[in-house]
């Protein structure tokens, strides 16, 4: 065993001297969201977090309870679809922390229809935040990285990448099977720069986003919308932000170092229940 295997046994999943940014760190209501727990770990972890979202008042939340904890944490607003904005971005982090080690992926939103009855606009929109956002990012993180000589990105996408889950979400289903696929060929072609990319498949979680997708999905019939999600996996629960943010804390960690090109799926065993 050489000395990096030894300390890494000794020191479990820790995160210390590595600067991770987050996309999407503040929850859409309250309680918590993906984001918001993946930043309030990574720090508990001993990273530095540098976390990003369109809502400011959400952003600062994330940022305030990692202060409590005596944790490390600068937030700010950022439009991940605008490639300005996200170059800026990426030069803030590094103006404030001179490095990026990890980059997690974390904005999404579903909206429903198909291709007859869904608008155009609603389908560039649903492709540009799904998907063209990690491109983004990437673009301009992935030189870091390479210059780094390490690094590592994490991808939330959805089983409904994988599977047809119950919803008429094509566009939602089409850019986070997208976003697999460009996860599993950019960590071919990084590799050999020891750089990373994997992404968590989150299931049928209970997060704040859930009273949103009970408005659009089940005309606002909240509880039954939750007794139906509980009842579609083998568990017979939906899982939580934090079940996600322990995945992604695996793959930001050097102990997932000779995993990359490759989806976690936290979902309870509902792919595996599924054709």
């Amino acid at each position: 065993m050489d000395k990096s295997e030894t300390d890494i046994a000794t020191s479990p999943f820790r995160l210390d001297g590595k600067v991770a940014l987050v996309t999407g760190c503040g929850s859409s209501g309250p309680g918590w969201g993906n984001g918001k727990a993946i930043s309030v770990l990574f720090a508990r972890q001993g990273a530095q977090v540098y976390g990003v979202d369109l809502n400011a008042d959400a952003a600062a939340e994330t940022a305030r309870i990692v202060a409590e904890e005596n944790g490390t944490m600068h937030v700010g607003t950022c439009d991940v679809t605008r490639a300005g904005e996200t170059a800026a971005l990426i030069e803030s982090c590094l103006a404030r922390f001179g490095r990026i080690d990890v980059l997690v992926n974390n904005v999404g939103r579903s909206e429903p229809g198909e291709p007859a009855t869904m608008d155009e606009e609603t389908w560039d929109a649903q492709l540009d935040v799904n998907l063209k956002s990690a491109y983004l990012t990437c673009k301009s993180a992935l030189p870091v990285m390479e210059k780094q000589g390490s690094g590592s990105i994490v991808n939330v996408s959805s089983v409904a990448g994988l599977r047809y889950i119950g919803k008429p979400q094509v566009a939602y289903a089409a850019s986070k099977a997208g976003l697999m696929q460009m996860t599993k060929t950019t960590a071919v072609l990084y590799a050999s720069k020891g750089i990373r990319l994997n992404c968590v498949v989150p299931g049928l979680m209970h997060t704040p986003l859930v009273t949103q997708l009970a408005d659009k999905y089940a005309a606002g019939q909240y509880d039954a919308f939750v007794a139906t999600r509980n009842q579609q996996v083998p568990m017979g629960r939906m899982g939580s932000a934090w079940d996600v943010a322990h995945a992604a804390l695996f793959l930001a960690a050097d102990e997932s170092r000779y995993v990359t090109g490759t989806e976690l799926l936290v979902d309870g065993g509902l792919t595996a229940a599924t054709r």
